[in-house]
């Protein structure tokens, strides 16, 4: 038997709103211990980030480039959400020399990803109630700097993953609290209070503002330290930030369950979700995940599940692109 040609090389790109994350892949499989991560403060684009990581790599011949954007795109071009960065095709070609470029939106990548992870990558929060039907939806939600989900559907002709912007919605208000959350959101954000604006790193530093200007002069902790309060018990309303997001996080996913049916299961992804999941059960993820009335005991049907894998947006990319041939 002889041994199989080698595949063409790609580099595939996952853009956050904060880091930049880059890979060689070949074919499907990234080389992870090749995988960078590049601050997007210190740099005018992707096209320099792509650049930078060649160089560091030795200047490989690229066939092909694939790069995930938070943000929508449109006629070949993307717009990042919370970046003010414009990245086109021709960019992507020049820095990287490859003739077969395409842009995905980041939680795109992150659907053409679920089947490349491993159940070690995978953290349960709630349990399935029957095994899910092979071709069954599923639905990934990205909580980081961003906010963002992707239905993904396995057809005959293949994988298809829907692009989306629903953390631009409008937030959801149910009570007289998360009416005056709103509304302190909306003097600070144009007028609009969004979905984004509450689940996001910035997000819960958001809330945290909100709780301590009831008491005076509105201060406020960083995410990090926010999550770390939650984990050890400490600062009062650190807690009590994490409780109204987690509530709030399990809302929408909720209503998201409801919108797309997604039988083959719920994926939470993004360095957020990430940090706040050994938490999800106590702070009431499942309990208002499941508040839908008369729907209550149908949100049963979609387990959910927390991606632990940083780089599972890189092996949606090197899958896609791979795909594509």
């Amino acid at each position: 038997m002889t041994d199989a040609m080698p595949q063409a090389l790609s580099i595939v790109a996952d853009i956050g709103g904060t880091n930049t994350r880059v890979a060689l892949a070949e074919g499907s499989r990234i080389d992870r211990a090749g995988i960078r991560r590049f601050a997007n403060a210190d740099h005018s684009g992707i096209a320099a980030i792509l650049a930078d990581y060649l160089a560091m790599a030795g200047h490989p011949v690229c066939s092909g480039a694939c790069v995930a954007v938070a943000g929508p795109i449109h006629d070949g071009k993307a717009t990042m959400t919370n970046r003010d960065w414009t990245i086109e095709r021709g960019a992507i070609g020049r820095a990287t020399g490859a003739r077969r470029i395409v842009m995905i939106n980041d939680l795109q990548a992150q659907g053409h990803g679920l089947g490349h992870l491993t159940s070690k990558n995978l953290r349960g929060i709630i349990p399935a109630s029957a095994s899910p039907c092979p071709r069954a939806t599923r639905l990934v939600i990205g909580i980081g700097t961003g906010f963002n989900a992707a239905a993904i559907h396995d057809t005959p002709a293949g994988k298809i993953v829907t692009a989306s912007e629903c953390g631009h919605a409008g937030l959801p208000v149910r009570d007289a609290a998360g009416l005056r959350l709103a509304q302190f959101l909306e003097r600070t954000h144009d007028g609009f209070a969004s979905v984004e604006d509450v689940l996001s790193g910035r997000g819960l530093e958001g809330l945290h503002r909100w709780l301590t200007a009831k008491a005076g002069p509105a201060t406020g902790l960083a995410a990090p330290d926010i999550i770390a309060a939650i984990a050890s018990g400490g600062e009062r309303r650190a807690a009590h930030a994490g409780r109204i997001f987690v509530r709030l996080l399990g809302a929408v996913a909720g209503d998201l369950a409801l919108i797309h049916l997604p039988f083959g299961g719920i994926y939470l992804t993004g360095g957020v979700a990430r940090a706040l999941a050994p938490h999800l059960e106590r702070l009431g993820f499942a309990d208002a995940f499941r508040d839908k009335g008369r729907f209550s005991g149908f949100l049963n049907d979609f387990p959910v599940l927390v991606v632990e894998d940083d780089f599972a947006a890189l092996k949606g990319c090197a899958a896609f692109l791979d795909a594509q041939v």
